[in-house]
Order: structure tokens, then sequence, then C-alpha cells
């Protein structure tokens, strides 16, 4: 563990989470300096562990778990065992966080629900990651990124009615519930300085994904309009000769006007001269940008849409954004070496604190790898590692 003073130093973190949604938000209280406590279950451990289907020790302690599970110590505990439950108890007791994203009721029919775990420590804080929340119509069903987005109304918006509907192939919901799970747990440490108690915080998937849409709820409430950033008429992904960009034509006076310009196009405003004509003739708009910019390169097109101050850049793989010196310079990436994985680069933390810059302090645990050394902190020796 690191020296350094850290915005959690001091603040124990007991970490029931796997896969996404939790572990990224775990890994970012580990990464403020937390004592995070990884509950493993036994010769299993985290779901991400056996993501390729393997069980070889370094199949176990794979890319993907890595991603998000450094700054944390694991114990592998049997926690439907006796002892196995009172060794979390006690751990809990000495906890500042509890953390889950199981499904709604899992923590309290393990025994670890809030109102169970106040009783025994009530500073306690209890923060819950679920699919749809702990109550209402769809509390039991599990929680999943790609059901989020296409319960939320997120999968139904496409930048044309043309193209079918598809999942978007990033963890955009995960990731975004587990940065409020973080902002939740962050607000209610803040309180309980001022109350002296803990408190429940509940974020779920569904929740993050309808609040990521206010402006288009906003909208829909007050005018029944679909506001669809993707279609508007001047935006779009067009083909160049030797790659694609992106155009986004908006917060300019005469954004037509400039783009015709860059495009070395005769200019279509005049004709075309509001939104509401430029919806209506967004087809034609479109394919005229698409069949113009075929004709040159993505640096050449860059070069000449910015010469009009207009939003554009160049469609890129992540290998290459990861390869910008951009990405580099906002030290976004950590090389560090795995006992079992060798070297291994991790993307950093997009929070930046001038006065306490990410550290990686601890590589992703082994499953277990910190059992002895946590228990011999809250002196339990008798507990089943293994389930039964």
């Amino acid at each position: 563990m690191t020296d350094a003073v850290l915005p959690l130093s001091g603040v124990r973190v007991i970490d029931f989470t796997q896969v996404m949604m939790g572990p990224c938000a775990t890994q970012m209280l580990g990464d403020f300096g937390a004592d995070v406590i990884k509950v493993e279950r036994p010769g299993a451990g985290d779901l991400s562990r056996n993501f390729f289907g393997e069980s070889s020790e370094e199949a176990m302690n794979n890319a993907v778990f890595a991603s998000l599970n450094r700054n944390k110590r694991s114990i592998e505990i049997d926690t439907k065992s006796e002892t196995g439950r009172n060794a979390v108890l006690e751990l809990i007791k000495t906890a500042d966080v509890v953390v889950d994203n199981f499904r709604a009721g899992v923590m309290e029919r393990l025994g670890f629900g809030y109102s169970d775990l106040s009783k025994l420590n009530p500073r306690i804080i209890c923060a819950s990651g679920t699919g749809y929340g702990p109550t209402g119509p769809y509390a039991h069903k599990g929680g999943q990124d790609v059901l989020a987005q296409a319960m939320s109304g997120v999968m139904e918006k496409t930048q044309d009615p043309s193209i079918p509907k598809s999942i978007y192939p990033t963890t955009l919901c995960d990731y975004s519930a587990g940065m409020h799970l973080v902002q939740g747990i962050m607000a209610a440490l803040m309180m309980r300085e001022k109350t002296g108690t803990g408190q429940q915080v509940n974020v779920s998937l569904y929740d993050s994904m309808i609040a990521m849409q206010m402006q288009e709820a906003a909208q829909w409430s007050k005018h029944r309009e679909v506001l669809n950033w993707a279609a508007m008429p001047l935006t779009g992904v067009f083909e160049t000769t030797d790659g694609a960009l992106v155009v986004v034509g908006a917060f300019k006076a005469n954004p037509l006007r400039d783009i015709c310009v860059a495009l070395e196009l005769e200019d279509l405003s005049p004709t075309y001269p509001d939104l509401a004509s430029q919806r209506a003739n967004k087809p034609f708009l479109q394919e005229t940008f698409r069949t113009q910019i075929a004709k040159n390169t993505t640096s050449y097109w860059i070069s000449k849409l910015e010469e009009q101050d207009l939003l554009c850049a160049p469609v890129r793989s992540l290998g290459e954004a990861l390869d910008d010196p951009q990405t580099e310079i906002n030290d976004m990436l950590h090389t560090i070496n795995h006992p079992l994985l060798g070297e291994i680069t991790l993307v950093g933390s997009p929070v930046h604190l001038s006065a306490a810059p990410l550290k990686v302090y601890r590589v992703p645990p082994k499953l277990g790898e910190h059992t002895e050394e946590v228990l011999a902190e809250i002196n339990v020796t008798d507990v089943d590692r293994m389930a039964g």
C-alpha cells in the first residue's frame, strides 16, 4: 500500500462485485486510496476470471480481469459457510463501505443487507448496483449492459431509419452505472462526516441509461418529439479514400454554408436555409457530402473542414487512439509487470487530481492472494475457504 496521502486513505471497502459495473467502481475507489478487499468465490472468483472459459491460473488472471481490478486485495472465502460468513461480518465491522452488483435481494439473503449490517456497524455504507433497481416489476430480473441499452430506449435510435438497430459495442451502461456508484459512495461518505451514520446507496443500469437521455426525455415529455443527435441533417460519418471521418454540422450560424466551402461544393444554404428544410432534405444533403468526401483522403478533408472551424475528426481504431501522443500526455496508460501475465498496459483513470496522481500500488490480485493477510488483520483463523 502506498504511504502517500490519498483522498480515500483510511477508507476500507468490502467488494463483492464482479464483471464490469461494480469492479470499475471499486477500482476507482482503490485508485483514490481506499483499501479495497475483494471477496471472491472459492475456486472460481469473479466471473471475469473465467472470461475465456479456461481455468488455468494464468487464464484466471487474464487481461479483462486485470483491467478492472488493480489496487485491490483478494480474499477467497465461502460466504455460505458459517465460518466464512462470520469472518466476513468481522471484516465488515472494520469497514466503511460494502459494494455489490448482485440481483436485488441477494445480499439480504446472504445476511449482508443494509438493515443487518447497519446494526453491526452503524457507520457502514452499503452500495448496490442492480439491473433495474431494488424494487418494482423488474427488480428480480438479471441486469446486463445490452439489456439496459434495449430497455431504456438507447438501442431503439439509429442515425437513419434504414440502419438496423444494433448493440453498442462498448459497455456504455456498465461504465456509466459504475461511475454513478462511485458518486453515490463519495456523497454518502461526505454525508457521514456530518451525521456519523451510513446509508444505503442504490444505482441501476436502467436508471443510468434513462439519466443519460435527460435532454431527449425532456423534449419527448414536453413536445412528444424524438430528439436524436445522431440523426441531425448535417452530421454524419463519411468514407474517404483511405478511411473515414465524422462531421458535426452544428453550433455555428450557418454550418451548411461552411461545410459546402470546406467540401468545395456550391453553397446549398440559400436553398436549405434552416433546420426544418435541411431535415426534410437530409438524404440529398448526406449523399452530396458522401459523394464528395469519397474523392479524397481523410487528412485532406480534415484540414479543409478545420479551416472553416467545423467540428470533425477521423474515425480511428482503438489501437490508433492508444498510440496517440494525447493519450500518453493525459496519463491514460499505465504499464505494470504482473507475476503471471508479465508486462501489461492498463487504462488509467479519467479523473486527474493534481495532488494525488494515479499510481498502481497493487497489481490485479491472484484469486485469494491476500486471504491470510486480511484474516490476520481481524484475528480470524478458522475459516472455510472452499465451497462445500
